[in-house]
Formats: C-alpha cells, structure tokens, sequence
C-alpha cells in the first residue's frame, strides 16, 4: 500500500544552513519524523506513512544525499545537525517523534543526544550504539568495493543486507525498485556513511538521553544484528525493546502491518 492511495502528501523543500533538504508531509494529529536506512531513502516507508497519516502529521525526509537533499560534506555529526535544523524549519506545533530505521536510527540518535528537546520521543528500528569490529569491517568493505565498481556494482550485497534471500524471491517487483533506489544515492554520501559507521561509537553518549525510546529490530537483520539493538536498550534510561519475528533490516518494507501494530502503543494518536 502507498502512502498516496489514502491520504495525500505533499512534497516540500526545506532550505536550512543554506542547503535542500526535500520531505514529502501528510496527515494530521502529533507529528512524527521518518528517517530512512543506507540503503534505501523515504519512499521505503510508503506502506506506513498512509496508515499513519490517519492519527498523525507524518513527515517523511530524506537524508542529505538523498531524495534530492543536499548531501553534507561533513560526518554524521553534520548529518544529524541538518536533519535537526530542517525539522526546526518545520516549525511544528509541538516536539515530534522521531522515528529512524538503519542509518537513519543513527542519525535520529546522535540529533537527540546533539539537540536536547528535538523530538518527544524516539523510535530507533534496526540500529544500535555502536558496530562490532565485523561489523565495521563490512562497511569499509562495501565502501572499498563501491569505490571499484560503483554502487550498481554492489547492489546484490545491498539486497542481501536489507532482506533475507527468500524474502528476495518471493518479491521480486519489491527488490527491483529497492535495487534501482540503491543504485541512485549519491556516491560520496554512500562513502561518508559507511566511513561514519565504521568508526562510530555513542555507548558513552547514551545514558545521558533520558526521553522515551522503543527499540525494533528484525529477529533476522543481518545488517544491524539484533544485539546491537539488545545493547542499546540496555544503555538507554527509558528504553523497551521489541524483536520482529521473520524480519530482517527493514521491517516496515517487509511486514508493515506487523510492523504497525508493534510501534502503535508507543506513539499513540492524536
């Protein structure tokens, strides 16, 4: 289900710091933020966004590099303090939830540590605290590889990260426009990312956020492996932890009823 087929969404520029960040707002009640993976961009919440937009002002942005947002030459860091400026830039009415999934959990993480009072709350899917040296080896391995055969190149190892192989098979229209999103995010920023992630490390910075926060993971997400999301909720003051069974890296893609219904009671209504 697309966002369009219920509820109409409008495509917005936000100008902040003197750059483009593009979003795509609909709906109306207390507003939420949705921020994208790596490997994907905002279009990889349309099976939730309608849905949401029934009780909830939904703001789906694409991160700098992608979308047709300007990409940042600066690290995460500068990631996280545009996605802060342009949400300020929205001048809602009240602190909204933010909800990151992959990449875009890291970047809606360092934001709330960076900018105390940006958002009511937090939904952090399928991200953690930090990579294991493995982990950080597969990002500087991706990023090597991209760099010698471009990121078209690498898709396969994309997929694969995102969604389990049968999921793959069973889904083959879903993949092909996943793949075809991959192959179109900005290079540099694909590189910045992975170099970012390979060295990020925010276990000393975490205890220190005390708002709500629900942590998801895939039982089967290969990317951010669930114990990555097992010790975050464990560093966090005010954190609950939820496993989707049979998903894996994106969870809204793969089962968003499921995956609805899991994020329902946290965020509420209107």
């Amino acid at each position: 289900m697309s966002a369009s087929h219920t509820t109409p969404f409008d495509s917005v520029q936000l100008h902040v710091d003197g750059a483009t960040v593009t979003a795509r707002i609909g709906g109306s009640g207390k507003p939420i933020v949705l921020l994208h993976s790596l490997l994907a961009d905002a279009s990889s919440f349309d099976a939730i966004a309608g849905p949401l937009a029934h009780q909830h002002r939904v703001i789906m942005l694409n991160l700098p590099g992608f979308g047709g947002s300007d990409r940042t030459d600066g690290g995460l860091e500068q990631v996280a303090d545009r996605v802060a400026a342009a949400i300020e830039a929205l001048d809602l009415d009240q602190p909204p939830i933010i909800l990151g999934n992959g990449y875009g959990g890291f970047v809606t993480l360092l934001a709330a540590l960076r900018h105390p009072g940006l958002a009511e709350r937090l939904v952090l899917a399928d991200c953690g605290a930090a990579f294991s040296e493995p982990g950080r080896a597969a990002f500087r391995g991706m990023s090597a590889r991209a760099g010698e055969v471009g990121l078209a190149g690498i898709s396969d190892v994309a997929m694969r990260r995102l969604f389990s192989p049968a999921f793959q098979a069973d889904n083959a229209a879903l993949i092909a426009e996943r793949r075809e999103r991959f192959n179109a995010v900005d290079p540099a920023t694909f590189h910045g990312a992975c170099a970012a992630l390979a060295s990020l490390d925010l276990r000393a910075d975490v205890p220190s956020l005390t708002l709500p926060v629900l942590v998801l993971v895939g039982e089967h997400d290969e990317a951010t492996p669930p114990e990555m999301s097992r010790e975050l909720a464990r560093l966090l003051p005010d954190a609950r932890l939820t496993i989707l069974p049979g998903c894996a890296h994106v969870p809204q893609l793969q089962a968003p009823a499921m995956f609805l219904e899991a994020i329902a009671g946290f965020i509420g209504g209107a």
